[in-house]
């Protein structure tokens, strides 16, 4: 329903000024809503806000930029380094005139549902559409002074990489406390500015507990400061296939694993005889492309004589969303000694530093930096005032990922999205496309399933995660089938999923955010 000024009535908050939460705002406006986005922070950005200085664009650029935004002219590398990430982030809210739509400085303490009774059927969605209401609680952090707003309609874009911290568990006496020298999360290091992070690294043994992204700038950037004469040492407990670059022996990474044709080799949620069999049959050249990158991957950074080789495919480790791009030089200064490498399944504190599994001799440290990632799952939940709702979200063991239809809905909480928390191999485009399908939901352009018929949906795509991502399914990443899944929300949104023109274009080439322009 709609005001005399062509403006919706029903109100939407949304929760983060991140990338998703400038995607959800973006695209509400387009259906006539006026959004009202709480943010945390003084500034837009979400993690590219606040990160490590040297730190770069993980995902190549052509694949990371918004369909109608494309990346500047003037920005020619491929993997823009933080500052001008954030630059082009910041020009797309300023572009779409979205900075008013934010309160800054505004924290979401909780959400609480208030449902009216009704009978829980609209013209939009049936079950998952109910005739209450949301309570968003939130605090001014200058003034600590609450608000409760009362909204029709929540999307959360809290993302998992911030504020709260995975923080090993540690036997008793074997802790940060046993440790004389300081101990903090990467999150804090992130926080420091490049002076700041120099100052506080040098002339320290410092040591990185962490083999992902932050870890390995963490670590470079200490080497930079500290050289030889105080190497720093970086804690493994899982190598990982973290790639120099995207063109293994000269081939396209893109055209192995970002096509439509790369999908048919695996197994998808639902799908009928045919591919099934395809996939069944195509499973040796699955085999052979991850063989095909594993093998430079091995051969580039001397992987074998570092004893760094990971016991997974590099497969499962897309499916997983682990790819990192290992800064350049890294192995060069492990060859120099400016980096040392140690592997261990667990390690604990003494005073001296940190005693690695197996061993007697203390690693003698400073400084222990823990690049050891963040409990996204947790600070997700814990959003949600209802015991039942928390439930809902994580479980009650660890049997399966966030439970999200089409990776947006939980079916049994209603008038709720999330938005950003499920991966990809480039997040800007997927949280593109599905808020896209989100304000079209909204606008009552598609209805829903049933609940049970969406419940249905997730547990397929559970065991898709369970098969292909390992141990980490819990990360929700759809990376080796993201075709697959936005030919989902296209067919939902009355859209053609076949996005090229061709036939080998359609199979060949690979996928991205140019792509998904809009409906054809």
């Amino acid at each position: 329903m709609a005001n005399c000024d062509g403006r919706r009535k029903e109100v939407i908050a949304i929760i983060g000024g991140g990338i998703s939460g400038l995607l959800a705002c973006k695209y509400a406006i387009s259906k006539g809503f006026d959004p009202i986005v709480f943010e945390s922070e003084s500034s837009i950005g979400g993690v590219w806000s606040k990160t490590i200085e040297s730190t770069k664009l993980q995902t190549p650029k052509p694949l990371y930029q918004f369909s109608d935004f494309p990346w500047p002219d003037s920005v020619t590398e491929v993997f823009p380094d933080q500052h001008t990430v954030l630059e082009y982030i910041e020009s797309y809210a300023r572009h779409f005139d979205l900075v008013r739509h934010i309160q800054f400085n505004n924290k979401v303490l909780s959400l609480s549902y208030e449902d009216d009774g009704g009978d829980g059927n609209s013209s939009i969605s049936g079950e998952w559409m109910s005739n209450g209401k949301w309570n968003v609680t939130v605090q001014h952090t200058p003034t600590l002074s609450i608000k409760v707003y009362q909204v029709d309609y929540v999307v959360v874009c809290v993302g998992k990489f911030s504020q709260v911290p995975n923080i090993p568990e540690f036997p008793q006496n074997k802790g940060p406390e046993a440790f004389e020298g300081k101990v903090i999360h990467s999150m804090d290091y992130s926080k420091m500015d490049s002076t700041t992070a120099t100052d506080f690294v040098k002339g320290k043994h410092v040591a990185v507990v962490g083999f992902q992204k932050s870890g390995l700038d963490i670590a470079m950037e200490s080497s930079t400061v500290n050289g030889v004469e105080r190497p720093c040492t970086v804690i493994i407990r899982t190598p990982h296939w973290n790639v120099p670059d995207y063109f293994p022996w000269g081939f396209p990474m893109a055209k192995l694993y970002l096509n439509r044709f790369s999908e048919l080799t695996v197994h998808k949620p639902g799908e009928g005889l045919l591919l099934y069999l395809i996939a069944t049959i195509l499973s040796p050249l699955r085999w052979g492309f991850s063989k095909f990158v594993e093998s430079y991957i091995k051969h580039k950074l001397g992987l074998s004589k570092h004893g760094m080789v990971p016991d997974h495919s590099f497969l499962n480790e897309l499916s997983a969303c682990l790819i990192s791009t290992v800064p350049q030089g890294f192995y060069d200064r492990v060859e120099e000694g400016r980096l040392k490498l140690k592997k261990a399944k667990s390690f604990g504190f003494t005073k001296q530093g940190i005693v690695l599994e197996g061993q007697a001799e203390p690693i003698k440290s400073d400084l222990v930096i823990l690049a050891t990632g963040f409990k996204g799952i947790d600070k997700l939940k814990h959003i949600f005032q209802s015991p039942k709702y928390q439930q809902l979200i994580a479980g009650s063991d660890d049997s399966a990922a966030v439970p999200l239809y089409r990776e947006c809905i939980h079916p049994q909480i209603p008038q709720l999205a999330i938005i950003g928390f499920s991966e990809s191999i480039a997040n800007l485009y997927t949280s593109e496309i599905r808020c896209r399908w989100l304000a079209e939901l909204l606008d009552g352009k598609f209805k829903l399933p049933s609940v049970k018929m969406m419940e249905k949906d997730i547990a397929e795509w559970d065991k898709y995660k369970k098969r292909y991502s390992k141990k980490y399914y819990r990360k929700s990443c759809i990376g080796a089938l993201h075709i697959w899944h936005n030919d989902q929300l296209c067919k939902d949104m009355g859209w053609n999923p076949k996005r090229k023109k061709g036939l080998w274009a359609e199979w060949f080439e690979p996928y991205g955010p140019m792509d998904y322009t809009g409906p054809i």
